[in-house]
């Protein structure tokens, strides 16, 4: 019990590589697709990253351009250049290395502004007297290189910016898509797996805890696989990328870009450390919210009744305030580093801006150069911060799919065999042998049993609570496997037939009835379509239940809420008879199945019952002695041993258990 009590409590490693083979083993069959995302990432981040750069182009090649050297030559020289004055001017800049050292001889010029006024000078004069003024027209004429280039520059702009959005709503779209499969898989896996699970397993585990390891846990998985699993490469191309770039563009510069980044590192694993003991108190205390929650909620009654309303309050209250203090130190902490991490970003800015606009100002690099190194820097810290804030992803996502495998890996099922016999027929009789189970170890519920119930016979089990009754019917129907003897039905071990197609010739209907939201209908046909309506109606009639469901707004269409909460206990009981009749089998098993029914409903079902029992071997256990008086066995238990058997006078006349039980009930109703 105390391992499925901390299994909420499970957090695990923040990464662990057999987890994560396993969890990479459903992403598998769609590496192809996950491939194609990465792709698809890698060029977006190409895409913007490439925007700076042109930015940098845009101001330094064609903005500033005016203020690169030209060489002026004879227009005869076959360059292409601006035509002023009976020359040809070329810029540097347009010329290879070859071509400049062809022409070093050639006079060199530069284009100037003076308020309203441009001239055409020499580097070397000293004031703009000097050169040749230019009106506008002219001066617009040495630009149409660098106009032409700003419209080209503005063009691929343009379609980087529009192939980013088509790539990245690709990725985006395709990522999460597969993602989905993904999930939805690790869910019907999870699903599929419970329903193969036995009964044993769900006594010792909340219903609560299940639902959340197929809802809450998959979710989480679900933003490993979308936030962690691939935006980590983008990531990655993101930081490598700027990296670079910056490098290629000034070596210098990108070494005192990079400066400050140990200093983020240094936050980021403290940071890392620290988030790490308050996630995994907050997860604890979670867990301990969604526990209590859930417990309370479903005894509210009982709480009602008893008035304990403050005293429930003021426990979840202690919780709940438990963890709202964790969840401020949560806040806390990235309160201090989130700020910290843009300090030490704004002080790299600085540096760079200070060194750099230096280096500008000293000529060594160009304006656009310092602008670019700016933005990729900004850029540069956006990954970093991301990683950080992913290693809570991978935390949470580790200890969701420990707890799932968990679950996965949980071994306590009735196994089918190989190869089972057929069922072709079921005659309906039921031998015991020498039967030993135990729910827990040597915990002995039934010693040593032995009892045969021939077909078409009524055989009725009772008892004191505890007796064993209930246990006989769900080894009959196989939710367990018993430890000692052996179970036949029709002279087979029932542990070589296929324990599914065994349960199909078996209709039981307990005492508390579970019906299922959705029509009056579907909770008869239990989704099997070869069940007609016109059946239906008649399996109905047979049961006495059509009288209360033809009274109702939609009779068979009626709505039935959550566990039939709208229709009363005798009604979901006629109900569960039509729905075990609907399916025709050849044994029935009544589990105290009327007394929870009142006296009327009570003679509409035993009216129902002595026609529905006709050709079937029935097995009852019930409360009221009354309803089994006719049994053409009774078998009586006490503590799991089988201490009379006989019918109703046989037993009477032996004045045992049986004939005190009868005496007990003919002074009450009920006996317990």
């Amino acid at each position: 019990m105390s391992k499925n009590y901390h299994e909420d409590e499970i957090l695990g490693k923040a990464y662990d590589s057999n987890l994560m083979k396993r969890l990479l083993k459903y992403a598998k069959p769609y590496w192809h697709l996950l491939s194609l995302t990465i792709i698809l990432m890698m060029l977006v981040t190409g895409l913007e990253l490439i925007r700076p750069y042109l930015i940098k182009v845009t101001i330094d090649d064609y903005i500033n351009g005016y203020k690169k050297l030209m060489y002026e030559m004879s227009i005869s020289e076959p360059y292409k250049g601006t035509v002023y004055n009976g020359k040809k001017y070329v810029r540097l800049d347009r010329l290879s290395e070859t071509e400049k050292e062809a022409l070093k001889n050639n006079p060199v010029k530069l284009l100037i502004k003076e308020k309203d006024n441009y001239y055409l000078i020499s580097p070397e004069d000293s004031n703009s007297s000097q050169g040749l003024q230019l009106s506008k027209s002219d001066y617009q004429s040495f630009r149409k290189y660098d106009i032409d280039g700003l419209t080209k520059i503005g063009i691929i702009f343009l379609i980087a910016i529009t192939l980013a959005f088509i790539f990245n709503y690709l990725q985006v779209y395709i990522l999460n898509y597969t993602s989905q499969k993904i999930i939805f898989n690790i869910r019907q896996d999870i699903f599929s797996h419970i329903q193969n699970l036995s009964i044993a397993y769900f006594d010792k585990n909340p219903v609560g805890r299940l639902v959340t390891r197929v809802t809450n846990d998959t979710e989480n998985l679900n933003e490993m696989y979308t936030g962690v699993l691939v935006n980590l490469f983008k990531d990655i191309f993101i930081l490598g990328g700027i990296m670079i770039i910056m490098i290629k563009m000034d070596f210098k510069l990108a070494l005192v870009s990079f400066a400050l980044v140990p200093l983020i590192l240094i936050a980021s694993i403290i940071f890392r450390k620290k988030i790490r003991e308050v996630y995994r108190l907050g997860r604890v205390q979670l867990a301990k919210i969604n526990s209590t929650l859930n417990e309370n909620i479903t005894g509210m009654k009982t709480i009602q009744i008893f008035k304990k309303e403050e005293k429930i309050f003021t426990q979840f209250d202690k919780i709940n305030n438990d963890y709202l203090n964790t969840a401020k130190r949560e806040i806390g902490l990235y309160a201090i580093f989130r700020p910290s991490i843009e300090v030490i970003r704004s002080l790299g800015l600085a540096l760079l801006i200070y060194y750099g606009g230096h280096q500008v100002l000293s000529g060594v690099i160009e304006f656009g150069v310092l602008y670019a190194f700016i933005d990729y820097l900004q850029r540069f810290f956006q990954p970093i911060l991301d990683i950080t804030e992913k290693y809570n992803i991978l935390q949470s996502a580790m200890a969701s799919s420990e707890r799932i495998f968990m679950i996965l890996d949980e071994k306590t099922q009735v196994d089918n065999i190989d190869k089972p016999i057929p069922i072709t027929h079921c005659n309906g009789k039921i031998e015991f042998k020498n039967v030993w189970f135990a729910y827990e170890e040597e915990n002995w519920v039934l010693k040593d049993v032995s009892f045969t119930i021939y077909p078409g016979e009524t055989v009725a089990f009772v008892g004191a609570t505890g007796a064993g009754k209930s246990s006989i019917i769900n080894l009959i129907t196989r939710f367990y496997d018993i430890q000692k003897g052996e179970i036949l039905i029709d002279g087979v071990s029932i542990k070589n037939y296929d324990k599914y197609e065994l349960r199909k010739h078996i209709g039981v209907v307990l005492q508390d009835v579970f019906l299922f939201t959705g029509t009056i209908k579907d909770n008869i046909r239990l989704n099997n379509k070869n069940i007609q309506d016109d059946e239906i109606v008649e399996m109905a009639k047979h049961v006495n239940a059509h009288h209360f469901i033809k009274k109702l707004p939609h009779q068979y269409e009626e709505p039935v809420m959550e566990r039939g909460s709208t229709l009363s206990a005798g009604e979901r009981q006629l109900l569960a008879f039509a729905r075990t009749l609907a399916f025709n089998p050849s044994i029935l098993i009544l589990d105290e199945a009327t007394s929870n029914i009142d006296t009327e409903t009570e003679l509409l079902i035993q009216d129902a019952l002595s026609k529905l029992i006709k050709n079937r071997t029935t097995i009852a256990v019930a409360h009221r002695l009354s309803t089994i008086q006719n049994s053409d066995k009774i078998i009586v238990l006490s503590k799991g041993v089988i201490k009379e058997m006989g019918n109703h006078q046989e037993l009477l006349d032996k004045e045992g258990i049986y004939y005190d039980l009868y005496r007990l009930q003919f002074k009450e109703d009920y006996f317990a």
